[in-house]
């Protein structure tokens, strides 16, 4: 059994709310530490932004936003400081975690066909966001 492998990378995620595909991002971190078999874990360290397995460019990220805008309104918050609707920031992280573990095989994410790893944020007041990257060989 290898060390651990570890790697923090910084996204610019702007002044919108976004889905950011991190899959690319997992895939040379992977390659780097000459990934076998194991486990990638993905830690945000942020109270306003989690980290989502899903379908992307097919419209799946926009629906999470507008499912997320459903689900936490900007309005109505007790957390007042930050731009408008800033508490709802707070809350994300209890609905889409900041944290991803996804099986290694043969040096890949074990993912499925449609599936990416994404950064969900929708915090405007923060434009840039660090994720840590984890290989734990197995």
């Amino acid at each position: 059994m290898g060390c651990v492998h570890s790697e923090e990378i910084q996204i610019k995620t702007g002044a919108t709310e976004v889905v950011h595909d991190l899959t690319a991002e997992c895939e040379r971190f992977l390659r780097a530490a000459g990934a076998g078999e194991g486990l990638l874990n993905l830690w945000v360290p942020h109270a306003t932004a989690g980290l989502a397995v899903l379908e992307t460019g097919a419209g799946s990220d926009e629906d999470l936003l507008a499912t997320l805008e459903r689900l936490l309104p900007r309005q109505g918050w007790r957390h007042q400081h930050g731009s408008p609707g800033h508490g709802r920031d707070h809350v994300l992280p209890a609905l889409v975690p900041p944290y991803a573990t996804i099986p290694v095989l043969g040096g890949r994410m074990a993912l499925g066909t449609w599936q990416s790893v994404c950064l969900v944020d929708t915090n405007r007041d923060n434009p840039v966001r660090r994720v840590r990257l984890s290989y734990l060989p197995g």
